[in-house]
């Protein structure tokens, strides 16, 4: 017999196998030696008191001991004579379209405007090293899209939207550590999600699905309100009745596209600010209330949100023991964003600090060229190469200069900025005002230890294509999937692969009638 058990233990003891058994025994009210097996099945922090605790849902066998769980690779289909599917895109939305096509015997082609994981390395060492920008291989894209060097955090609230459980198990039964499975924030970690997605990949091209790499589109063969192609930038024309656009928030080329063609795409409110980074001590100490973090702790993380003259100031994408990432996809811009490797091991902490934006125009491209004017100002206020203009926490509240900065993570560095200069000001003032209330309520928070780093602008799409809500295609064009982030209908990894489930599923529907 199985009982299911909440507990909650002192980190150490959470730890140890036998001191769980033992705790998980005891809540069920089972005489000694009773307890045979026990399995963690979900866990979490919680710092709410002096003494944090580590919350504990324990399945206990009376019966035996649990297996250790078997890992093995899902069987797919052979889909070579299958109908194609072209994908565009190979980010998570791009690789679970593509697995979920695959499943109902639809064979996908996938069309990634960047390089392999392998290949890509080099253009993000460009970045960092030579301040070279390729604008089809990037922090953003190429094979992963922005998932892959953007942390691998796989929380989301999108719970009602799709199968969580579906698409953790996924990545687990493709590399990732079974701990997703069970933690109430799980993280892969960027170091190890290349592996995992090229995993993907194979698996993708062993069953009989394409996947182009350098291969950009740059135009949808539409005729009598119908998609029957797309053409690439070598001039090719591939053929299929079905489209999906799963081309991430960065693809500013297809709104372009779309919006020429008169295929109708909106503005949308997304969120802008900088990347704030503290030494991972700070906020240790004030999560865990303590000078030292506990070694069986993880490395702290926060989620703040205040309303400043009626517009939301929030954190996002905190990266604990992390890095800034340099995230432009053309010259001329510089873009921030945040990632850990899997151990979180790096003695800086970095978040997001944004504020909401809701365009005061209508015009379906507003937002966007919003976002394009931030970050070529932080290019040129950076000395025009990927530096990022950065100033001290207090000295931005403060609105003084800094006369000098402390050292950062960001990899091509940072120049002393004034960032009333760099932001919009109808950010910059709510954005000050945020901060001052996030220090008030974490002791600790606001102090000259941290830097602002500028300009956190890619936090979703600034652009969204509609779609009809029980088909998911494009009002005015049969076949065309808007998929994810890039249209509008997702907000991170885990959101992103639970809609490119959705549009395959959509997909087979449609064809297979």
């Amino acid at each position: 017999m199985n009982h299911t058990v909440d507990t909650a233990l002192p980190p150490r003891d959470a730890a140890d196998p036998k001191l769980v058994l033992e705790a998980a025994a005891e809540a069920c009210h089972l005489p000694g030696g009773q307890a045979r097996g026990a399995r963690i099945v979900k866990r979490s922090i919680d710092a709410r008191s002096r003494q944090p605790l580590v919350r504990l849902r324990v399945e206990v066998s009376t019966e035996a001991e649990f297996p250790e769980p078997h890992r093995a690779l899902p069987v797919l289909p052979d889909v070579r004579k299958g109908s194609p599917v072209i994908i565009a895109g190979c980010g998570p939305a791009g690789l679970f379209t593509a697995l979920g096509c695959i499943r109902r015997g639809l064979r996908p082609i996938i069309l990634e405007r960047g390089k392999d994981v392998r290949a890509r390395r080099r253009d993000l060492a460009a970045i960092n090293r030579e301040h070279t920008v390729d604008p089809d291989s990037n922090y953003c894209f190429g094979e992963g899209g922005a998932g892959t060097y953007s942390d691998g955090k796989l929380y989301t609230r999108s719970d009602k939207r799709g199968d969580v459980a579906a698409v953790l198990e996924t990545f687990t039964a493709y590399g990732a550590s079974p701990d997703i499975l069970v933690d109430a924030h799980p993280h892969i970690g960027t170091n190890k999600l290349p592996r995992i997605v090229t995993a993907m990949r194979e698996a993708i091209t062993g069953a009989g699905g394409e996947v182009r790499f350098g291969c950009r589109m740059v135009d949808l063969l539409v005729k009598n309100g119908t998609v029957h192609g797309v053409r690439t930038a070598h001039g090719e024309e591939i053929l299929a009745s079905s489209v999906v656009l799963a081309t991430g928030h960065s693809a500013r080329d297809i709104y372009e596209l779309l919006h020429t063609k008169g295929i109708r795409i909106e503005a949308k409110p997304f969120a802008m600010g900088v990347r704030i980074e503290h030494p991972q001590e700070v906020i240790d100490r004030i999560r865990y209330h303590s000078a030292v973090r506990d070694p069986y702790l993880p490395p702290a993380s926060y989620n703040v949100v205040q309303q400043v003259d009626g517009r939301g100031v929030y954190s996002f994408c905190m990266c604990p023991g992390g890095i800034i990432a340099p995230c432009a996809t053309a010259p001329g811009e510089v873009v921030t964003n945040g990632w850990s490797p899997s151990k979180r091991n790096n003695p800086f902490a970095n978040s997001g600090i944004v504020v909401a934006v809701d365009p005061p125009s209508s015009h379906p491209l507003y937002a966007m060229r919003f976002q394009q004017r931030a970050e070529q100002a932080a290019w040129r206020a950076g000395g025009q190469r990927q530096s990022a203009p950065a100033q001290r926490m207090e000295d931005f509240i403060r609105k003084r200069g800094s006369k000098d900065l402390p050292v950062c993570s960001y990899p091509p560095g940072i120049v002393p900025g004034v960032l009333d200069e760099v932001l919009p000001a109808e950010v910059a003032v709510r954005l000050r005002g945020g901060l001052k209330a996030f220090g008030e309520k974490m002791r600790g928070y606001l102090t000259n230890e941290a830097v602002l780093v500028a300009v956190e602008s890619r936090t979703s799409s600034p652009v969204r294509i509609p779609r009809d809500p029980q088909t998911l295609q494009h009002p005015q064009v049969t076949g065309l999937y808007p998929c994810a982030e890039g249209a509008g209908y997702a907000g991170g990894i885990v959101s992103a692969a639970m809609d490119g489930l959705r549009v395959a599923e959509a997909v087979a529907v449609r064809l297979k009638k």
